[in-house]
């Protein structure tokens, strides 16, 4: 896996800037990505599904680039479910492997532009030197003023509400919180995303619509884009279609549009 070199970053911190077709005052705060498509793009190219997932990689070093030059605040991809464990073992040991790999050698080039990197879902079941990795990039980048970068390793959206009912249970059990008292906020509190806003757009690459338990309590509000582009073909063009496609949308949030409600009156 190619890293960055020092000259590389050099030139590569220039900024990209924002397609005009965007408003900069409409963007969304959080997006999150369901990266699908690598196994399909790789025999699109009579190539392993491995050259898939490395190019996947790419696409999502592109993709943080241009979310962070772009001012999106908040970026989460889904990297590995707890359902991907019942791929082929092979598989499922290039991917741990390119994971390392990759981690090793971009998080310098990641600290460098104040990325700040995070792992939502449970480690534990993580290759013990990939856990390391982890925890040595979460603290590298802790501190950090750029982007929040979130990665979704070994996560499965309701295994996430299953642990925050237990933890919540556990609290009542041992009587340090009235079960009648719990709201949306408690419960959004121990979340693995219980740091950031919700998502307002999620992505879904290779034409898929479905959400394939990600971030299930989470995505209650997002618009949804879904674009037939596999992942590693997923580029600036992409990213703009996007969100176009999101500042196109009225957001109610479960209300009544303003303006169809004027109409509505007269």
């Amino acid at each position: 896996m190619k890293s960055f070199s020092s000259a590389e970053i050099d030139a590569q911190s220039l900024v990209v800037p924002l397609p005009r077709p965007i408003d900069p005052e409409k963007l969304p705060q959080h997006i999150a990505i369901i990266m699908d498509g690598n196994g399909r793009w790789a025999n699109a190219q009579q190539l392993p599904r491995a050259m898939g997932h490395r190019a996947g990689v790419d696409a999502l070093k592109r993709t943080l680039r241009l979310c962070s030059d772009w001012n999106i605040k908040v970026l989460t991809v889904y990297a590995f479910s707890t359902e991907n464990w019942t791929r082929p073992k092979e598989e499922v040991n290039f991917l741990m492997t390119l994971f390392e790999r990759v981690l090793k050698n971009e998080i310098e080039a990641l600290n460098l532009k104040k990325v700040r990197i995070n792992f939502l879902g449970d480690l534990d079941p993580l290759p013990s030197r990939l856990r390391d990795l982890i925890n040595e990039s979460i603290e590298l980048t802790a501190s950090n003023t750029g982007i929040q970068f979130n990665v979704c390793t070994n996560y499965g959206g309701r295994h996430e509400l299953v642990l925050a009912a237990q933890r919540l249970a556990q609290l009542a059990v041992d009587g340090k919180l009235d079960p009648t008292l719990i709201d949306e906020k408690i419960f959004a509190g121990e979340l693995f995303t219980s740091s950031y806003v919700d998502p307002d757009l999620l992505i879904r690459t290779s034409g898929e619509r479905r959400i394939s338990n990600f971030l299930l309590w989470q995505l209650a509000y997002a618009e949804i884009h879904v674009t037939d582009t596999l992942w590693p073909d997923f580029d600036s063009i992409s990213l703009t279609n996007a969100l176009i496609d999101y500042q196109s949308r009225r957001r109610r949030f479960g209300g009544v549009d303003s303006h169809f409600d004027q109409q509505s009156k007269a």
